[in-house]
């Protein structure tokens, strides 16, 4: 199994209905790649201190990395990959991905 990690920097003016519409469209993912599990988001709450200014994320369970591959490529992926870009501070560099083997 994979999980997709997704921490963000969002920009100061992105409401949170906006995240909520955010990853609301990542959890309809779910619909049309076969083999996405579960999805968690959320503020991170870590009391350390250390967050480096990204202060929201989401991780995804994938089976394998065939299935992450084709959620990457997917148009749906992609469309929803466009807004997090979009209300990132930094575009790009307001996101910070990390995938791990479980």
């Amino acid at each position: 199994m994979i999980q997709h990690c997704v921490f963000l920097r969002f920009k100061a003016a992105v409401q949170e209905a906006e995240k909520q519409s955010i990853y609301e469209a990542i959890v309809a993912l779910r619909e049309v790649v076969p083999g996405m599990g579960e999805v968690k988001y959320g503020p991170n709450i870590s009391p350390e201190g250390l967050h480096g200014g990204y202060l929201d994320g989401f991780i995804v369970t994938f089976e394998d990395a065939t299935v992450r591959d084709y959620y990457l490529k997917h148009p749906d992926h992609v469309a929803v990959g466009e807004r997090i870009v979009k209300a990132s501070d930094g575009g790009l560099s307001g996101i910070l991905v990390f995938d791990m083997e479980i």
